[in-house]
């Protein structure tokens, strides 16, 4: 899951004088990270890549990276974006041999496959006008084929994707979505939820295993804590009976977790693209995007 409410606030719209910002196209497995984030004592996807920079560029002290979503431990991301602001002289002199000395240095489970000066206004996180996750699932009696099991969820009922589109449509606009987040204190939990939807897809066509996965496509203008996995694990209610197709709109209208309501696991889960507007909107989106959102009629 993606933790964008949590990260605080950049104090400067564009990089410093003197400073070059750069936006870094990336993926990652997420199974042996405990997540983006640093963490003291964890091995994380910032951890390495920072200091994966720090050691090509030959330099004393570390660059901080701002990302697009702060994935948790487990998810995987195959479109995630950050940015850096690296000294003019240091662009100058490495850049052309920047992204192959990167892919010398970092570990095998993450790579950057662009590296490119960032345009005008832009803000890995706050530019973002959308997210895109895909949540896998297998349903078939057998289980999950082994080599697919470090990014798909095996669910041992068949689902009806039919009835678990009827609950999805029911949970698309814009919600306060504390019944699916696990809340921050000062961070607001209202999104919108722009796409939601399950589709079945061909498992890979170099498995031995016959049938289909059910994927979730979900894309918001932002996410809070497990509200991806927690919103999949009431679907699934739906999907295998368990519960009608209005359960997980009735979720949202009660405001608080449901006890009934599972965050799944998180290796199902995969950041697969991040949105951002034209280049000559990217200091506004930046802007709106730091405002704390409130429904209408709330109090802001």
């Amino acid at each position: 899951m993606v933790n964008d409410c949590a990260e605080p606030a950049p104090r400067q719209d564009g990089p410093a004088e003197g400073y070059t910002r750069l936006r870094l196209d990336l993926s990652y497995q997420g199974a042996e990270f405990s997540g983006w984030a640093r963490q003291r004592g964890r091995r994380t996807v910032q951890e390495e890549i920072e200091s994966a920079l720090q050691v090509v560029t030959r330099s004393q002290e570390p660059f901080p990276l701002t990302v697009a979503g702060r994935t948790d431990a487990g998810v995987h991301a195959r479109g995630q974006v950050a940015h850096v602001d690296l000294p003019d002289g240091l662009w100058a002199l490495h850049g052309e041999k920047l992204l192959r000395r990167l892919a010398g240095r970092l570990p095998a489970d993450v790579r950057i496959y662009r590296v490119a000066e960032a345009p005008a206004g832009f803000d890995a996180r706050f530019s973002a006008i959308w997210r895109r996750y895909a949540y896998r699932v297998a349903d078939h009696p057998g289980g999950v084929d082994p080599l697919l099991r470090g990014h798909v969820l095996w669910h041992d009922r068949p689902l009806d994707l039919e009835k678990m589109n009827a609950a999805a449509r029911l949970l698309l606009g814009e919600h306060d979505f504390a019944a699916y987040c696990k809340k921050r204190e000062g961070a607001t939990t209202i999104r919108t939820l722009l796409e939601l939807h399950w589709d079945r897809v061909p498992v890979d066509p170099y498995a031995a295993q016959e049938g289909t996965l059910a994927v979730a496509t979900v894309r918001a203008d932002a996410f809070c804590h497990n509200m991806v996995r927690a919103l999949v694990g009431a679907m699934l209610l739906v999907g295998d009976g368990h519960r009608p197709v209005e359960f997980p709109g009735e979720v949202l209208a009660g405001g608080v977790r449901n006890s009934a309501v599972n965050v799944i696991r998180p290796y199902g889960l995969t950041l697969e693209e991040v949105g951002y507007p034209a280049d000559d909107q990217l200091a506004e989106r930046s802007r709106q995007a730091r405002r704390m959102r409130t429904l209408p009629g709330q109090a802001p």
